[in-house]
């Protein structure tokens, strides 16, 4: 059974074409309304006697101080870690999402609720078995955050293979936890150094590789210290034949991790830190707790985020997720993520 809908009052800073489906989120009687400003927003939820929900990196100006003064409570809200089939740049609807009341899982330099139940939480057994079998079929499923397919490639044998899996540079994991670590040339650089025998492939972000945001490299500077560019490469496909996988802040790092692949962090993510990662940058002193794979499992994918089964339209577990993106997995569309990207650049803003 799934926990009920917490009690959200109004939303508010969600792009305007996924706000329908955020709303079935918290579905619980009336869909609460999203609104535009704070003073808005505040008087909404204050009415409906809830907390304001807020797409983490865009808040309207104020909404914190205005908030606080009317005692209603902010929450975060992001995308989940199981998120779609196809990118949200060519905007492809959310089944999961994350709503955090401390903080935000990828800003590291305060707490948020993933921490504190990484940091503290009891995994009963039940929960721990769960877990696993959880992990087992996303891995036999080969699903991922956003389920994009590609092909088949050729390594070499008798060499150690290293995935780098590229990000958005101006995406706030990235520059909040990236551990001062600025592009990806520099994070290619340094995975270089410390694996001066390794094969390097660098899988570039989908979104970047298709103009949509920043981060580009050329390949020419790439391949100073990678030996391979792969951009179609199928990423499971990938991760169930590489050694080891290099990340900054990707997920790509978590989902590794479930594939039994060893993952070495250079940044801060949220799954770094609890003794399954090796950890070049400096330790957290909030973290420190030494958890089973599965007990990530459970915070990460079982207590954190909230599920909508996309082919009912209503409020599920990741079990039901799974199994519902199973084999659903399209194409790459540069093309379509580009239309997509540019639609969403074009409406950003706009107002219910």
């Amino acid at each position: 059974m799934n926990p009920p809908p917490p009690q959200i009052g109004c939303l508010a800073g969600m792009s305007w074409w996924k706000r329908a489906r955020i709303r079935r989120f918290f579905a619980n009687g009336e869909a609460p309304p999203h609104r535009r400003t704070a003073a808005a927003a505040v008087a909404v939820a204050r009415r409906r006697s809830g907390a304001v929900a807020v797409w983490a990196s865009r808040q309207p100006p104020g909404l914190t101080e205005v908030a606080r003064a009317a005692g209603i409570e902010v929450w975060m809200v992001e995308d989940g870690f199981i998120r779609s089939v196809g990118l949200g740049s060519a905007l492809a609807l959310p089944c999961s999402i994350i709503l955090d009341r401390a903080g935000i899982y990828y800003d590291p330099s305060r707490p948020s609720d993933l921490e504190t139940l990484l940091a503290t939480a009891l995994f009963p057994p039940e929960l721990v078995e769960r877990a696993e079998r959880l992990a087992r079929d996303i891995v036999a499923s080969g699903v991922t955050k956003y389920n994009l397919r590609g092909g088949p490639i050729d390594l070499p044998a008798g060499r150690r293979i290293v995935l780098v899996p590229g990000q958005v540079c101006d995406d706030r994991s990235v520059m909040l936890g990236g551990a001062g670590i600025g592009d990806m040339g520099e994070l290619l650089a340094r995975v270089r150094a410390a694996e001066p025998d390794a094969f390097i492939l660098f899988k570039p972000h989908p979104d970047v590789d298709a103009g949509l945001r920043a981060g580009a490299i050329p390949d020419a500077e790439a391949l100073l210290h990678a030996d391979r560019v792969v951009r179609d490469a199928d990423l499971t496909g990938l991760l169930d034949r590489v050694d080891a996988v290099h990340v900054l802040t990707s997920l790509t790092g978590f989902e590794a991790l479930m594939r039994g692949r060893e993952v070495i962090v250079h940044g801060h993510p949220f799954y770094a830190g609890w003794g399954l990662t090796r950890d070049l940058a400096p330790p957290l002193p909030r973290r420190g707790r030494k958890l089973a794979l599965a007990e990530l499992v459970a915070a990460t994918l079982i207590l954190y985020p909230l599920y909508l089964d996309p082919r009912t339209g209503r409020r599920c577990g990741p079990e039901e997720l799974v199994a519902a993106l199973a084999g659903k997995r399209p194409g790459v569309d540069v093309k379509v993520r580009r239309l997509g990207g540019w639609l969403a650049a074009r409406w950003r803003g706009i107002s219910a």
